[in-house]
């Protein structure tokens, strides 16, 4: 009997279930991909790539998945097992795949409705970077609201394409996620050598048009203003079908959501409390569910995920960040900097195990602490500073 399996997202940990289906389930599998966007599935981490100037679309683009593109699921119909559309189809399932990934943040700030203000962007999807890119010319004066890895990305960008960029961010240093105060300072310098005006501590309040406010006032002014204040997942038609919705589609080890014929991965599902938000634990949830329905043994147990950026300038910055970087009372820290170069290396060791660290610069020893780290096995009795490696 062949099995209706559909899938709901074409994007990163959609398109590669597909891709891994066709590979592995064989003739005993009729699959369906529902894409909302209307471009060919693309790889979403190099999007700051194609703003910049980069690239053009079709580099970033992921291998050939076939995928119903501009079509939206707007119900599951979980009694009869078929899931209706915008254009007025249904199409049943016997196994249906969330893949839904994740909505832009909008911040709670005056002058921001539903409708975005002319002149206002977020920057998530294709179609939001090539407005971007269409929008700025050299000179224009562009304000980044969130200094996460998303506002630090498109701050770059722009910078790259000539604009004149002013980046916010509310918390006390740039990319608080993943950087402790040191890294991230050095990735401040970074940004203000290509031009960037870094504002940290900086709270906005509301839009003038296409003015920024601060809380203290203080406008802004700007030609065009980008929405950088990090995602959430995309719940909605799970939580409309009465699935269990934490922060993310629950799933289980077997990435099942509550309902036994409806599984979820990527960026709108919740494992083990976890809701990811990268592209790594994406592609291994989807490679894992590929097995499950194709019939093999398999679970997923987590994803160690690794943050990787690359910073153009006079001089590329590169950064990779793991784990726990901000250390416990009791944990053990080697730190090593080089503020002639701009490098910059941390790691955090609880007892006998590496369980984060930070590097910008120099990073030739990410890889093998990166294994060291996944592979959470205990380390030997040598001094720490091995672990640094390196010159």
């Amino acid at each position: 009997m062949v099995k209706d399996i559909v899938v709901i997202g074409g994007g990163t940990a959609g398109s590669r279930l597909a891709r891994q289906l066709a590979a592995g389930a064989g003739p005993a599998a009729h699959v369906t991909v529902l894409g909302e966007e209307t471009q060919a599935p693309y790889n979403r981490v190099l999007l700051a790539d194609v703003l910049a100037g980069r690239y053009g679309p079709e580099v970033i683009a992921l291998p050939a998945t076939e995928v119903r593109r501009g079509v939206r699921a707007v119900r599951i119909d979980r009694a009869d097992r078929v899931v209706q559309c915008d254009d007025g189809s249904a199409v049943p399932y016997s196994t249906l795949v969330l893949a839904t990934g994740s909505n832009p943040v909008l911040p709670p700030l005056r002058g921001l409705g539903d409708d975005l203000p002319d002149g206002v962007h977020p920057f998530r999807t294709m179609d939001d970077c090539l407005a971007l890119a269409a929008a700025v010319t050299e000179g224009t004066r562009a304000v980044v609201i969130g200094g996460g890895l998303l506002g630090v990305s498109a701050a770059r960008a722009l910078a790259e394409r000539g604009a004149q960029v002013v980046l916010t961010q509310q918390g006390e240093h740039l990319m608080e996620r993943q950087l402790d105060l040191q890294a991230s300072g050095l990735l401040r310098e970074h940004l203000e050598s290509l031009g960037v005006e870094v504002h940290t501590e900086c709270r906005v309040r509301g839009l003038r048009g296409r003015d920024v406010e601060l809380a203290d006032g203080y406008v802004l002014g700007s030609d065009l203003t980008v929405l950088a204040c990090g995602v959430r997942p995309r719940t909605g038609l799970a939580r409309a079908a009465g699935l269990e919705v934490r922060r993310g589609v629950v799933v289980d080890d077997e990435l099942r959501t509550s309902d036994p014929h409806i599984r979820a991965i990527g960026d709108c599902a919740e494992h083990r409390g976890q809701v990811y938000g990268l592209a790594g634990p994406a592609l291994e949830q989807a490679d894992v569910l590929a097995g499950l329905l194709a019939g093999e043994p398999a679970s997923y147990t987590g994803t160690r995920a690794l943050t990787r950026l690359t910073l153009q300038g006079s001089g590329p910055l590169d950064l990779a960040a793991f784990g726990e970087t901000t250390p416990l009372p009791g944990d053990d820290v080697v730190r090593l900097a080089d503020a002639t170069r701009g490098a910059y290396r941390k790691v955090v060791v609880r007892g006998d195990r590496l369980v984060g660290g930070v590097l910008l610069g120099d990073l030739t020893t990410v890889d093998e602490l990166a294994r060291t780290w996944e592979g959470d096995e205990p380390l030997p009795s040598t001094p720490l500073f091995h672990l640094l490696g390196g010159s």
